[in-house]
């Protein structure tokens, strides 16, 4: 199998060369999803001069189904719920809710390891690349 990078550095760099405009600029910011994403922004960031973090988003998956996802919640306090789905299926705001507190426990465990001590980035008025 041919694939187009050879690895996830690589597709970073291939990226960052696309994005040239964007380089040392004092409004971008570099934002990987983590574990598979951060090496790919880790080269973009690099060669645009740009502030790196992690984007970190956990699936809210359906009771009884979890890889089908009803949900995701991320970094920051976002919140997107699949309304559609959720009616369809008839799961209940308390059902949401548990589902959704394992995952922001665990969001959170991410944050801490992925963070430390730095709180989310500022991205308000930022181009988030």
């Amino acid at each position: 199998m041919n694939l187009p990078f050879h690895d996830r550095r690589d597709a970073g760099r291939h990226l960052a060369a696309e994005l040239g405009a964007y380089a040392n600029r004092p409004d971008v910011i570099v934002l990987g999803l983590p574990p598979g994403g951060v090496p790919v922004a880790a080269e973009v960031a690099h060669a645009l001069n740009a502030p790196l973090d992690a984007f970190l988003v956990r699936k809210l998956g359906v009771p009884g189904h979890e890889e089908l996802a009803m949900g995701a919640i991320a970094s920051g306090g976002t919140r997107v719920l699949d309304e559609r789905l959720i009616q369809q299926l008839g799961i209940s705001e308390s059902a949401i809710s548990t589902v959704e507190t394992i995952e922001q426990r665990e969001l959170q465990r991410r944050e801490r390891l992925y963070r430390g001590s730095r709180g989310v980035p500022a991205v308000a008025g930022k181009v988030v690349i």
